[in-house]
């Protein structure tokens, strides 16, 4: 009997690394006063994805009552859910961290996720931005992986671009998906398409190409006529300048053609990655938008890092043996001696049964018990 399709079994030392890095995540997020809070693992299906379109990647259950429920995909939806019921009266702004489980019904291979992550709420200056950031940076040192990097982008210069020139549906799609993949040819095949001006034109094809230091928003002057593009820009520019204060910038490369994947994303945008390995091991970003679905509108932003992913690039963890193996012929000794040691804080394994003295050590080698104890 396997487990469902792509759920996953953790061994010891398998839990042990993804603990580790966990703890140690949790640790700097909370020595930036960030406090951790749980929510459900199920949510009413409203709730958690208002839209249809995200619909078919979760999973979804009833309950007695006949309403439709489905396990989390993601943190951040249902940290503003509760939010919005529990916080209103708190002085913002809020400063939320979490780890645990996620689940998304898609058709990869792997469907369970452990995240961790930081929630900045009530807070919509450009320096609410760079902190989170710099927040994520200094995880990922913490964590000592090696290679990462973070690029940074603002999701409303093309969201901008595309309300001013009312690009809409799947020509909006397509747009993004050709600027997401960096894929010039299909962008250039689909601009030839539309009736826009030639500047605005060249915006979507060099768009993906823009990435660098604080030179690439030099490089967005020559659409300053484009007033989303010129907010964008701004902005981007003093989040970046932070960063230098916060002694992070070297780590953060300028990528314009970051989209990310959920929708409630407005503003900076940001995607973290290390070498050999295909996907965004942490993300986040700005989202004014979500929590005035729950009546409580206010600014946020964060990010969500994936444990699994970074698990995987660190040394294995070993899981450190009982210092102590106690075997005896006599139970009631054997249970006494056990808990003498435990009390004085020794980690003890207790045979069961009596060992004969070859067997017992046998038993303490593949354990990796050091001391012995036949009483």
């Amino acid at each position: 009997m396997k487990q469902p399709d792509g759920m996953m079994d953790l061994l010891p030392e398998q839990l042990a690394a993804l603990e580790a890095v966990q703890r140690k995540t949790l640790e700097i997020m909370r020595a930036w006063t960030y406090r951790q809070v749980l929510t459900p693992g199920l949510e009413y299906r409203d709730c958690i994805e208002p839209g249809t379109d995200q619909d078919d990647k979760l999973y979804k259950f009833f309950d007695r009552d006949g309403n439709i429920l489905a396990l989390r995909p993601e943190f951040t939806t249902p940290i503003a859910r509760m939010a919005a019921s529990c916080c209103r009266e708190e002085a913002m702004p809020l400063r939320f961290c979490y780890a645990g489980p996620v689940y998304r019904n898609t058709p990869e291979h792997q469907r369970e996720f452990f995240q961790a992550g930081a929630e900045l709420v009530g807070a919509e200056s450009h320096m609410a931005d760079a902190e989170v950031l710099a927040l994520a940076v200094e995880v990922m040192k913490a964590l000592e992986v090696r290679g990462f990097h973070l690029s940074l982008g603002h999701n409303g210069i093309l969201s901008g671009f595309l309300r001013e020139f009312d690009l809409r549906g799947e020509t909006r799609q397509a747009l993004e998906d050709g600027i997401a993949r960096k894929d010039i040819v299909k962008l250039e095949e689909l601009i030839r398409t539309l009736a826009l001006p030639p500047a605005a034109a060249k915006l979507l094809t060099v768009l993906p190409a823009l990435t660098g230091g604080e030179e690439v928003l030099d490089a967005l002057d020559e659409w300053s006529w484009i007033l989303p593009v010129r907010r964008a820009a701004e902005a981007l520019r003093t989040i970046y300048r932070y960063l230098a204060e916060f002694g992070v910038q070297r780590d953060v490369t300028l990528d314009l053609g970051i989209l990310q994947g959920f929708s409630y994303y407005t503003g900076a945008v940001f995607e973290g990655y290390l070498p050999r390995v295909g996907a965004p091991v942490l993300d986040g970003g700005r989202y004014d938008g979500l929590y005035g679905d729950f009546g409580f509108p206010r600014p946020a932003t964060g990010f969500a890092l994936h444990l699994g992913l970074i698990v995987e690039q660190l040394p294995e963890v070993d899981i450190a043996g009982a210092d102590f193996l106690v075997y005896g012929q006599s139970p009631l000794k054997v249970i006494k001696r056990c808990r003498e040691l435990r009390r004085a804080g020794k980690k003890v394994e207790m045979a069961l049964s009596f060992l004969p003295d070859d067997k017992a050590k046998e038993l303490a080698a593949s354990r990796g018990i050091g001391l012995l104890e036949r009483v």
